[in-house]
């Protein structure tokens, strides 16, 4: 869907698994014996996120709904009440819900009717939070796709002026890691080839559902700003874009802040700053993800991330809280050659 993130279909705390030790067996017995004992984890796996969606479904607060709904998005077949559609207007019409709900609710859609993301979700979502470029990306997404060109242009401008850039991953990691403690994973969902055990798969889980999330065309944003060419209004939104999305809440936002910091300055020494500062990110990404790795292996890891997940924040505020404390610096080494983009694309 344009504009959106794709949603992966299958388990999403399978995302890191690694292969299970060498048994005595032969080869082919091996193998079957393996697949059988994933498949019968995977069916094992579904029915607890669907325990979860339940116990959650009960709920009347916002947040514990949105964690429901969540859980529940990448489901087949769920009863109605306990699908995603069910849960998200749930947790819209719920009192004290927030802008992190609307956002949520732009997921809300029938790709196959081209209806994504979810206007309504949208209007909803740029009243609560007029200040947030997040949202003005979104919409600038929209009319550039229905060819509004001064309407995608609007969007640019008011993008541009606004206080922030939010993208709610955090909250709905918050919402995640809180809903994933309301019920024991039972034994049959844990693969004893891997040493975190429930708190490991619980952390691949909510991480993995997190990333699934809404997002902005960040790459039509960008490629608007490098073709401003000598429109100097165009080049100017594009560089107050630039220095709110520096420190916007996702690793994503601030790489294509950074980015166009580098190639929109008219200073060298600027554009070299931007260059360096877009470098030590990527060292930041790549050794969070190295982590996220190792959940499943390290129950100490994997519970420390959980208990940043349920603390809050941003995506970007987790994620240089956890480097910290894995004593890891959040510059790369001299020389280390970290030159490319978050999403390895220039």
């Amino acid at each position: 869907m344009p504009g959106m993130r794709c949603l992966a279909v299958s388990c999403a705390w399978l995302l890191f698994a690694v292969p299970a030790l060498a048994a005595k067996a032969p080869p082919a017995a091996k193998e079957a014996t393996t697949a059988k004992a994933a498949q019968a984890r995977d069916q094992a796996q579904l029915a607890f996120q669907r325990d979860l969606v339940s116990v959650l479904a009960m709920r009347a607060d916002p947040l514990p709904l949105l964690g429901a709904a969540l859980l529940a998005r990448p489901l087949f077949n769920q009863p109605p009440g306990n699908s995603f559609h069910a849960l998200i207007e749930r947790a819209a019409a719920a009192e004290g819900a927030g802008p992190a709900i609307s956002w949520a609710q732009l997921a809300d859609c029938d790709t196959r009717a081209d209806d994504c993301p979810n206007t309504a979700a949208l209007d909803t979502l740029l009243k609560q939070a007029p200040d947030n470029a997040a949202a003005w990306l979104i919409k600038l997404g929209i009319d550039a796709r229905d060819r509004k060109q001064d309407d995608a242009r609007e969007d640019l401008r008011q993008a541009a002026r606004a206080r922030l850039y939010d993208d709610y991953a955090g909250t709905s990691l918050k919402a995640l890691a809180d809903a994933v403690g309301v019920l024991p994973p039972p034994a049959d969902t844990l693969d004893p080839a891997h040493a975190g055990g429930a708190v490991g798969m619980q952390t691949v889980l909510i991480f993995g559902l997190a990333s699934a999330q809404p997002q902005p065309s960040l790459q039509l944003v960008a490629k608007l700003c490098e073709n401003a060419g000598k429109d100097a209004s165009i080049k100017d939104d594009c560089l107050k874009l630039a220095k709110l999305l520096q420190w916007g809440s996702s690793p994503l936002a601030r790489s294509l802040g950074l980015h166009l910091a580098e190639v929109l300055a008219d200073d060298p020494a600027q554009a070299q700053a931007a260059k360096d500062a877009r470098r030590s990110l990527v060292w930041q990404v790549r050794n969070f993800n190295e982590l996220l790795a190792r959940v499943q292996d390290d129950a100490t890891l994997a519970h420390h991330l959980l208990s940043l997940a349920r603390n809050g924040g941003t995506e970007m505020s987790l994620q240089l809280a956890a480097l910290r404390d894995a004593g890891i610096a959040p510059e790369p080494p001299a020389g280390s050659g970290e030159e490319r983009g978050v999403s390895g694309e220039e």
